[in-house]
Parts: structure tokens; sequence; C-alpha cells
């Protein structure tokens, strides 16, 4: 969803690229649907790195990914997001000598138990252009001490990919598919390890769910992670556990939900930009921006302040807001980001040996 929108740019402005899949993600049902519905081309080069712990995930993608460098000699790098793959590349990128840039530069929880708290930072440092999605992405940056000249205000390039896709999502009615309507359902999803890995905290979730789901039926995808952990814990009633679902189907469900209860940091962009309430089961967020000027509310996992919260929100949702430049057009803005600095002589050139 984020790469999408970059790409097309780039080729819309004759910028030659070369798309690489690390294979960090390779369920077919978490990897492949994207490629398809999307539409976006398959990637000229495929690293097949698969699962395994960070170490063990980031140094096999630094292993793959130095020798395609090697080979195909970037003038530049781009890297998104926050996952294994995006600090992986940009300190092989980095240390090649080609131009690093980051799309989705400066998002902080400033918790440090996130591992995507910790590529974040690192990728940052690693990156000579830091491309922002929304102003306080900017200020945490300017903060760390970053130069001006680094720093460019994009928008997010996740709602280019949201808003391009929003006509055909809805047209599928994938409601009615659950036996759902329009308005009327809550949407599930869960997927951080410090949710779902110890089985008490993943237990009392899915308590705080059962609760909710007394006011109001809940559909829950399941992501792969979490499938495996919910093996032995009683489904609560109210709770329908689904397979995961395609780009176009899921966010089909977004827009139509009544709540949206999640620890993802992209759905809380989506469902900002969607006008749809969201509680985010997390003690923090790195995307403020969505609490100040959007739909999303960050309460933690304590299953009554949830409760609470989503009879809150039930009863009186917040009003729609979106922030600005989350308008469809931030791939256009980091293309022409990367062309400017490209083209201008005093930015550092890869120095092959």
């Amino acid at each position: 969803m984020k790469v999408k929108p970059v790409l097309d740019a780039l080729q819309a402005s004759e910028v030659p690229a070369l798309l690489v899949h690390t294979g960090q993600h390779y369920d077919p049902q978490m990897s492949d649907v994207f490629f398809d519905e999307l539409g976006l081309r398959q990637a000229d080069h495929h690293l097949g790195v698969g699962s395994g712990s960070h170490a063990q995930q980031t140094a096999a993608i630094m292993v793959g990914f130095e020798a395609l460098v090697e080979q195909t000699r970037p003038r530049a790098v781009v890297v998104v997001g926050d996952v294994n793959s995006t600090v992986a590349c940009a300190l092989v990128a980095a240390k090649a000598g080609a131009l690093v840039a980051h799309v989705e530069a400066g998002l902080r929880s400033r918790d440090w138990a996130m591992p995507e708290e910790i590529n974040r930072v690192a990728t940052d440092r690693l990156s000579d252009m830091l491309l922002a999605p929304s102003p306080d992405a900017v200020d945490n940056l300017l903060a760390e001490g970053y130069r001006d000249d680094q720093i460019r205000l994009v928008g997010n390039v996740m709602i280019d990919s949201l808003l391009a896709n929003l006509g055909r999502a809805r047209a599928r009615a994938v409601p009615s598919r659950f036996g759902l309507s329009a308005g009327s359902y809550g949407l599930v999803t869960l997927h951080r390890p410090s949710n779902v890995d110890d089985p008490r905290s993943l237990a009392r979730l899915l308590g705080a769910l059962a609760r909710v789901a007394s006011s109001v039926p809940l559909i829950f995808p399941v992501h792969p992670r979490t499938r495996e952990r919910l093996r032995d814990l009683p489904v609560p009633p109210g709770l329908q556990f689904v397979e995961p679902l395609g780009y176009l189907d899921f966010i089909g469900l977004q827009a139509e939900a009544a709540i949206v209860l999640t620890d993802s940091g992209g759905i809380q962009e989506e469902t900002t930009a969607l006008g749809v309430p969201c509680l985010t089961l997390r003690e923090s967020t790195e995307r403020p921006i969505t609490v100040t000027e959007g739909t999303n509310r960050v309460v933690g996992t304590d299953p009554d302040v949830i409760a609470e919260a989503a009879l809150e929100v039930l009863t009186h949702p917040p009003a729609a807001r979106c922030p600005s430049l989350w308008d469809g057009r931030a791939g256009e803005r980091v293309a022409d980001a990367l062309v400017e600095v490209m083209n201008d002589v005093h930015w550092r050139r890869p120095t092959w040996g």
C-alpha cells in the first residue's frame, strides 16, 4: 500500500526504478493478494527471506540485498515504513554509498519495547532524505537535530492507495458477505507481540472484546501470528473469527464499520481518512496526529477502559476529520522530492569501487 503510489509516481516522472520484495511478508494472504488487488507489478527481485527472529530476518535481508546492490548499483534506495526490511535495506544502502530515502520518516512512539520504534529511529539516522507523513513527524525530526534540507513533508502514501481503491472496495459489499449491515458492527485486528504472544494478555483482550460484542457484533480477521495463539482460548459470543482478508475486502469492512479496535499503526491512519471511530489497544502511538486531527483514541489494554471507551464511541461517535496532505497525492510529492535531490549536485553520490 505504501510502495504502489511511490512507484507509480516515479514511473510517471520517467525515473527508472527496480522493485525489490524481501520476502519478509510471505504468506499469500498477507502478500500476494496485495500485488493482485493494488495492480502492483511483480517485483523485479525477490529475496525470499521468510520468517525468523528479528536478528535472523534482518541479517538474511542484509545478505540478500547487499548482493543485489552490488549487482545493480542504484543511485538511490527508497525504503518505506518501519519493519525489519526497512532498517536492513537502509543499512546496506548507506554503507554502499547510495542515497537513502525513508518514506514515513519521523514517526515516534517513544516506546522502546516496540521493535518498530527501534527500526524507525535507526532508519532515519541512516537516511539522507526524510519524507514525513505529517507535521508532528517533521517536528520530531527537527527536535532530533536533522537538517531542514533533509526533511520533506509529503503526506501519507498509504492514504493514496486507500482513496484510489475505496470505490472498488465499497462495491464489493463485504459486510453482507458476513451477515452484517453497514454501520452496525465493529472490526477487530490484533497482531503485536505484546498483545498476542502472552496467553494472559490475549485472554484479557478477548474478555474486553466479549464485553464490546455484547453491544455490537465484532468481526475479527485473524492475522497468521495471532491464529496460533488463539487455538486454546474460547471464542467469546458475538465475536466472529475469519481468515485474513485481501486489501479491498478489508478496507471495505473498515469503511462501513461503526467502530474499529486495533493494535495496527496503519489502521489508525486508514480509519481517520475514512472518518471511522478507532480505539487503539496499545499504551502509545507513533501516529498521534490520528488522535489530535483524526478519529483515533489510544485506550491501552485494560479491559474496563476498552469496554467503557467502546460504549462511549458507539453512543457518541467522534466527528470525522483528516489531516492536511492526506489527499491522495503523497506519492507524487515523494517522487518530486527524489527527482529534485538526485539532480542536486551538492548531494552525496554513490562511490562504487
